[in-house]
């Protein structure tokens, strides 16, 4: 499996962006043009690379399945779960876009930038798209506030809340990507363990060692870790004891 820093290298060398995270992609852009490297006939003076709102997302992966059923290319995408910007959807198709890009990409040079007419092919500052309505209610918020003018230590707090607000949402951002990191590579762990419960292995063979061998690596926890230890300082008591038991003091020899 590729992991995420080769699939956004990958993507930065094929496209000449420079993109930090798999989030970013979920803007639908850089997967117009991965399409288009492989076939070189979407229109993508109609993609918004500079896209930063979910409208906008929703009008690329347009373009992208439009191509899609234009090639006959029966992958099924859900646009409105990867234009929330989340790590494992992205993930998942970034994945699969790769392995199609691998199987029928030709080798020609691929000019990037100039399909683009030149257009900025990177994220945008947001990670997540925020909705045209949301923006505009939060404008006119400001607006209505009493007190909106402020000075310029009411402009400091204004840029310190911000900045503050910017790092709760990485924060959770980051959260959410360990949490599903972390739901993937158990649900791997979990279909090694079922396999091999229902794996017919012969009873002594090489392969039942084995078996076990993985279930113990499965199972084991950190108490296990100690209890291994306490084991062995039990048996290190036990040979010192019974050494001390085989010893014979003669009364006559002691001073």
């Amino acid at each position: 499996m590729t992991s995420r820093q080769e699939l956004i290298a990958w993507v930065n060398g094929l496209l000449q962006t420079n993109y930090s995270k798999v989030e970013q992609l979920g803007s639908g852009a850089a997967y117009c043009q991965i399409l288009d490297s492989i076939y070189g006939d979407l229109r993508l003076e109609r993609v918004k690379f500079n896209a930063n709102q979910e409208y906008e997302y929703v009008e690329n992966f347009k373009i992208l399945q439009n191509a899609m059923t234009k090639h006959k290319i029966s992958k099924p995408i859900d646009p409105t779960r990867l234009i929330k910007c989340r790590f494992q959807d992205n993930f998942e198709f970034l994945q699969w876009l790769k392995k199609h890009w691998e199987s029928y990409y030709s080798g020609a040079p691929y000019d990037a930038v100039g399909r683009r007419n030149g257009k900025p092919g990177g994220p945008v500052d947001s990670l997540r798209p925020m909705s045209s309505a949301s923006s505009s209610i939060g404008a006119r918020a400001t607006a209505m506030r009493p007190g909106s003018r402020t000075t310029g230590a009411g402009a400091a707090s204004a840029q310190q809340i911000q900045e503050l607000n910017r790092q709760v949402a990485d924060a959770k951002v980051l959260i959410e990507t360990a949490e599903r990191e972390r739901d993937f590579y158990f649900q791997k762990l979990r279909e090694i363990e079922v396999f091999i419960q229902q794996a017919e292995l012969e009873a002594g063979s090489e392969s039942e060692k084995i078996a076990k061998h993985i279930q113990g690596i499965l199972y084991s926890t950190d108490e296990s870790a100690t209890d291994d230890v306490d084991v062995v300082q039990d048996d290190e008591y036990n040979q010192v004891s019974g050494t001390m038991g085989e010893l014979h003091i003669d009364p006559e020899e002691t001073f």
